[in-house]
């Protein structure tokens, strides 16, 4: 583990792997860095230099108050100045890690090519936001109920069966999620807050080539086609749908595909 500190003096952990231009990963809700290390291993064996990081509030880095998305857009210009050797930087975003990448390049921060995969904008067809949602995620976290803040998450936002859920508590999997719990309010403003339509204006202020990755086997339709206008609301972006599971791509499959958009001239 290496560590930088962001402009307001947070300490941001990362990981980072191989030679070459630089790539950083930006995980979503309930990701640390160690959850896209395989990714960033098999991106490093695609001759770059491959960053998994903790975005703060996790794991080894920091979770300095107030938060705003702008005090995200400057960890993750630090860790490009850190781990970054050539000036050249690619980015891939995934979930709500995706979301927080648009936001972030179209804020300024310095991306020569960027991927994401299925942000989870709600477009025609998707079910709604959940009502009051940061207030709902704020009245957890204000009490204290990290573990209500999980099962909150995972039944209401994912939609996963309760019994299923329940199974789970006690788990080190579950302790890890509480652990992460507070920074899934991050994950909701990086996707619009109560509002987690796409954000077309923003993406008209993304000035860079945009690799937008869907999944083929992601179910619900809705997820897909906010991919699809995704990539079509950006100013250059290109649709990837690729052979995978449920909101996930194998990394054997994954990785090259970035690798071949991040090498184009």
């Amino acid at each position: 583990m290496a560590e930088t500190t962001s402009a307001d003096g947070t300490t941001i952990a990362y990981d980072a792997w191989g030679d070459g231009p630089l790539v950083v990963v930006v995980g979503g809700a309930f990701n640390d860095r160690g959850t896209w290390g395989e990714l960033a291993r098999a991106l490093a064996d695609q001759g770059f230099r491959a960053v998994s990081y903790d975005r703060r509030g996790r794991g080894g880095s920091g979770d300095t108050q107030p938060y705003a998305l702008e005090r995200e857009f400057e960890d993750l210009a630090a860790v490009v100045d850190a781990a970054g050797r050539d000036g050249t930087t690619y980015a891939h975003g995934v979930s709500s890690g995706g979301a927080l990448l648009l936001r972030a390049a179209a804020a300024g921060v310095p991306v020569t090519r960027l991927s994401v995969l299925e942000p989870p904008y709600r477009v025609q067809g998707a079910p709604p936001a959940p009502e009051r949602y940061l207030q709902t995620l704020q009245g957890y976290v204000d009490a204290g109920d990290r573990s209500g803040l999980v099962e909150y998450f995972q039944t209401r936002v994912v939609g996963l069966p309760a019994e299923m859920v329940t199974r789970f508590r006690g788990t080190p999997m579950w302790h890890a999620l509480e652990e992460m719990a507070p920074t899934l309010r991050y994950d909701a403003l990086a996707l619009g807050g109560d509002d987690h339509s796409l954000p077309v204006d923003l993406l008209s202020r993304v000035d860079v080539p945009v690799l937008a990755v869907t999944s083929t086997g992601t179910a619900p339709p809705w997820m897909g086609r906010a991919t699809e206008e995704l990539a079509a609301a950006l100013p250059s972006g290109e649709l990837a749908r690729l052979e995978g599971g449920f909101h996930e791509v194998p990394v054997g499959v994954l990785a090259p595909a970035l690798a071949d958009f991040y090498r184009r001239d």
